[in-house]
């Protein structure tokens, strides 16, 4: 990594509390840089390329700290094909059957990356932009605001639409706050899908982590992945977690092939808000996480396809089931399906959406 500037944006006595700005790389002659936020025990690296978180070191149970997500030492690796580890996802997280969808009478013909389906934005969504950037330190900690304008028709989409990503290292916790406004009537849902393991990324696989989600009801999918408009219970099946159980305890009982998650989770709300919908325990190294989320849903992908012909960071050769991607989000296709939250954003509105990763150990 080529290091051109670093810029200190604030430090507190005692433990460090800062931002420190450096040049990652550049794309078609544009510069991308990094911001490494560092806070009470934790050091996290966003860049500018797509939003992408590329590193979170988390302290265990021994005060040892590993960085915990998948990723890339150089850009070279995000320009490259991956299967969007750390980015920011969008115009609309997961997918939109068959590319398309009718909004107030009008049928709108989206980007085809996913077979016949639409994916995570398209063949370049949000994942693949340069996004501005400002960072601070604030009273609940370091952070960086990234900005991106979507015009009108990117990647089919209808309406240009304004969109912020914050994150902000908290005591304990990242905290990713998404705002969007739209001057036309748009599907909006994104999300954050960066790769877990919190024995290590690279450091095995993640079946044996204990899984648990604040969810009675699943969505089920066709052979494709897309949702049937169902709302199944999950007691009884594969996808009962509503008690920590290893990740591969019943991984080969979804249908899939390969065989895995790669499905939405209905969260069992009570109230608009911040909710907890996600703890993941590693017995090994003792770290934990729980996932708070204001989205209806959450995606669970045990990474399936990850098949060794990726090697990211330090070396790591990527294999089957090494992380797990935790997405809240609106639930796959919503804009084709009416028994679904509505996913459409409208003007004079404000999308928002907020999540929070805590982390701990024992």
């Amino acid at each position: 990594m080529e290091h051109t500037s670093i810029e200190s944006m604030g430090e507190s006595t005692g433990t460090s509390t800062a931002v420190e700005r450096a040049r990652f790389g550049a794309t078609d002659g544009i510069d991308i840089d990094s911001y490494v936020l560092r806070h009470a025990g934790i050091t996290a690296r966003v860049i500018t390329y797509g939003a992408i978180l590329t590193e979170l070191h988390v302290p265990d149970r021994h005060g040892k700290s590993a960085d915990i997500v998948l990723g890339f030492d150089q850009l070279d690796g995000y320009l490259a094909e991956h299967p969007y580890f750390g980015a920011t996802v969008g115009r609309v997280a997961n997918r939109i059957a068959g590319g398309s969808f009718t909004l107030d009478g009008v049928e709108h013909r989206l980007a085809c990356n996913n077979g016949r389906h639409h994916l995570h934005g398209g063949l370049r969504g949000f994942d693949r932009r340069v996004w501005s950037a400002v960072a601070s330190v604030t009273p609940d900690g370091p952070s960086v605001t990234f900005r991106y304008t979507s015009p009108d028709s990117e990647q089919g989409y209808p309406g240009t639409l304004d969109v912020t990503t914050v994150y902000t290292l908290r005591a304990g916790a990242l905290r990713i706050a998404f705002t969007a406004r739209a001057d036309r009537a748009t599907p909006v849902s994104l999300t954050h899908h960066s790769y877990f393991n919190l024995a290590g990324a690279g450091s095995g696989d993640i079946l044996g982590h204990e899984l648990r989600l604040a969810a009675s009801r699943y969505t089920p999918t066709d052979a494709e992945l897309i949702p049937t408009g169902e709302l199944a219970p999950v007691a009884g099946t594969a996808f009962d977690f509503r008690t920590p159980t290893p990740i591969g305890a019943r991984a080969t009982q979804t249908g899939l092939v390969p065989a895995g998650y790669d499905h939405n989770f209905v969260l069992d709300r009570d109230a608009p808000g911040l909710a907890h919908a996600a703890t993941v325990r590693d017995p090994g190294s003792g770290r934990v996480l729980d996932v708070y989320t204001t989205a209806p849903g959450i995606q669970v992908y045990t990474g399936n396809f990850l098949d060794g012909s990726l090697t990211g960071k330090a070396g790591h050769v990527y294999r089957q089931y090494g992380a797990l991607c935790l997405e809240p989000q609106h639930f796959p296709n919503a804009i084709n399906e009416p028994r679904f939250p509505s996913p459409v954003l409208r003007p004079g509105q404000v999308y928002e959406h907020t999540l929070e990763y805590r982390f701990s150990a024992a």
